[in-house]
């Protein structure tokens, strides 16, 4: 009877002791269950980036006057495209006016200056790469470019177009920014240099391009042979302006040429066109395109666009 007792007692140690195993072993499956639909609820970073390519951007002559003498606030000019700017990554537009201290006030002619003080519009509006090489940059001759240069520095808005590449990395891709200017001069071989030297230094190459002739809906001969050859030595968006219109676009060997985006801000507001423009955003991955959206701006009130509502 006593050896009875001591068989009963080792069966139920037993049973007891592989049910504990087995309460651990489905407590530890679920706890790393638990674990994984944790981690699995986490948002991914995300590796897209957006970059908005915009118009010419003129903040002097009246758009100054505007901004600064009647309503005292260098947003002025971006307070109806500034959200939609900020939502991508980086802005790059062509800059059409030396930003000069003293800059004296003009209406009309032909002579451009940007008072200090309406840097701020662009960095509150995420405009945050600039071409300079256009045909108005050296209005105030050398010491004109050296005044944008240094303004620009220290607000942290990078720039190009004076033989030298701008480069930004965004979310693990390494953009580079080039600006020409082909109004007056053509392309050399050392423009194709730079542009191949710099393809190799960057994944995505970005140009943007003075060019054309003015008040023109579409490109000319020259303008489209020019791109080509930018294709063909790396470039990978073309980004063009100085027609003052909107020109069409194309895909050459799958890269976007845009010939002209038009006025973004400007105070042409003689006629329809040289009110209106196009905002590219362009998403990329891995270096690549995978998304292209387009959105019409027009200027009702001198210097000031607003995004057409579809």
């Amino acid at each position: 009877m006593k050896r009875f007792r001591t068989f009963v007692l080792l069966v139920l140690f037993f049973f007891i002791l592989i049910s504990f195993f087995f309460y651990q072993t489905r407590r530890n499956d679920g706890l790393q269950n638990s674990v994984s639909d944790s981690f699995s609820i986490l948002p991914s970073i995300s590796k897209k980036a957006e970059v908005i390519l915009t118009g010419d951007v003129m903040i002097g002559r009246s758009v100054l006057i505007n901004a600064l003498d009647r309503e005292n606030n260098p947003n002025y000019p971006f307070l109806y495209v500034s959200d939609y700017l900020s939502s991508a990554d980086l802005v790059f537009s062509n800059l059409e006016s030396p930003i000069v201290t003293d800059c004296p006030r003009f209406e009309h002619g032909f002579t451009f200056c940007a008072d200090p003080r309406i840097v701020e519009g662009l960095v509150s509006s995420n405009i945050n790469v600039v071409s300079l090489a256009n045909n108005h940059i050296l209005n105030f001759g050398k010491d004109g470019l050296e005044d944008t240069k240094r303004y620009l520095d220290n607000s942290n808005i990078l720039y190009t177009g004076v033989d030298n590449l701008a480069v930004k990395e965004i979310k693990d891709t390494t953009f580079g920014f080039l600006g020409f200017d082909f109004t007056v001069n053509v392309p050399t071989q050392k423009d194709w240099d730079l542009i191949k030297e710099s393809d190799s230094k960057v994944d995505v190459l970005i140009i943007g391009v003075h060019w054309g002739e003015e008040y023109k809906e579409k490109a000319n001969n020259n303008q489209r042979a020019w791109a080509r050859k930018m294709v063909e030595n790396g470039a990978d968006v073309i980004s063009g302006h100085h027609p003052h219109w909107v020109e069409d676009y194309e895909y050459i060997n799958g890269k976007p040429v845009y010939y002209s985006l038009g006025n973004f801000v400007f105070d042409q507001m003689w006629s329809e066109e040289t009110k209106k423009s196009l905002l590219v955003k362009l998403t990329f991955e891995d270096g690549k395109i995978v998304g292209e959206e387009f959105k019409n701006t027009y200027i009702e009130n001198i210097g000031q666009p607003k995004i057409v509502r579809e």
